[in-house]
């Protein structure tokens, strides 16, 4: 074999290394093995270096170093997407980078929870998203805002129909806002609608009393015959008398729910029923579906009366006699307990 020969072997050999050594770096697994999906959020205005560490942190890359020389060959360094990512076992660095490069992240799962407060379902969904729970707030009294999404103003919060919700972890406030009232529309069919319109109550009112059966009862099965007990009382022009109603006139006069004294039935407030004829001027909170549907389709009967039964849920009477019989026999069984 002459000299040239022997160079153009060399040559061929050190292209070959090379090109397995290039293909190897671009396209064999760079990520421990591990089970499901490991995730990481990259913020806006992440450099390359920070966008590798964290990976390399999250426990996504193998070799941190391979990535960057594939990231720098490539160019694609200067294409990464912030975002939130989710990544399985096996990926290659071109995976990789193709998936940062082109924005295929991973949506983002929101709960909304029932009969909450703004603060508490703003903190929920800020532990998730980018934004602040200050932010999603700030959504919530924004009168534009509301105006856009066809609520009164400052009363969008009741429209958040409690459920888990996708979204990307950039969304802004106002567009998770806007979603949720979307799907809230979207479930409100023309059979709600018509069941509305039989009671005599706007879309804002069966809120406002699914609202108080919300808080009133956690027993799903009794939610409609709460719900039928408010409608004969309204029906009879009686008053509501809803406890749930002063808990929330507490909640606006001393931060918190507690406990209610007798005291309490006489706050001067807007939304105290014991105090004011009808329904209060709207909703103590976001309804879950099922309360909803237990004020659309309320249980048929004639109670005008409940209280809490000591095992759970309420005893519903038909008469005051009856009321006052089984509240005395809450309150000593209550006693008996304590004791």
């Amino acid at each position: 074999m002459t000299r040239t020969q022997r160079m153009i072997g060399g040559g061929l050999i050190v292209l070959l290394l090379s090109g397995v050594l290039g293909w190897s770096l671009a396209f064999a697994p760079n990520t421990p093995t591990f089970e499901g999906e490991r995730t990481v959020k990259l913020p806006p205005g992440s450099g390359f270096d920070t966008i590798t560490d964290s990976l390399a942190s999250a426990g996504v890359l193998a070799s941190p170093l391979t990535f960057r020389v594939v990231g720098t060959v490539t160019g694609w360094r200067r294409d990464i997407r912030a975002g939130h990512y989710a990544f399985a076992s096996g990926g290659s660095n071109v995976d990789l980078l193709n998936a940062l490069r082109t924005g295929r992240e991973a949506p983002i799962r929101v709960r909304i929870p029932a009969g909450t407060r703004p603060e508490v379902a703003a903190a929920t969904a800020a532990q998730e998203m980018r934004f602040t729970a200050d932010d999603l707030l700030a959504a919530l009294r924004d009168t534009a805002l509301a105006e856009a999404l066809e609520v009164p103003p400052g009363a969008l919060f009741p429209y958040l129909l409690p459920d888990t919700y996708h979204f990307s972890w950039l969304t802004p406030p106002s567009r998770v806002l806007r979603s949720i009232k979307q799907t809230f529309d979207t479930r409100w069919t023309d059979d709600w609608q018509a069941q509305a319109d039989s009671l005599g109550l706007s879309q804002h009112e069966v809120l406002t009393l699914a609202s108080i059966v919300e808080w009133e009862t956690g027993v799903e099965e009794e939610k409609a015959r709460v719900a039928g007990v408010y409608l004969n009382r309204l029906d009879r022009g009686m008053r509501l008398q809803a406890d749930p109603t002063v808990q929330y006139a507490l909640l606006e006069t001393e931060g918190q729910r507690r406990r209610l004294f007798f005291v309490d039935y006489d706050i001067d407030h807007s939304y105290n029923t014991y105090q004011i004829d009808g329904l209060p001027p709207g909703p103590l909170t976001n309804p879950s579906r099922a309360s909803i549907e237990a004020v659309l389709y309320p249980e048929a009967h004639d109670y005008l009366y409940f209280v809490a039964h000591i095992d759970g849920g309420h005893t519903f009477s038909r008469t005051l006699r009856e009321h006052n019989r089984a509240a005395r026999a809450f309150h000593e069984a209550v006693r008996q307990q304590r004791r």
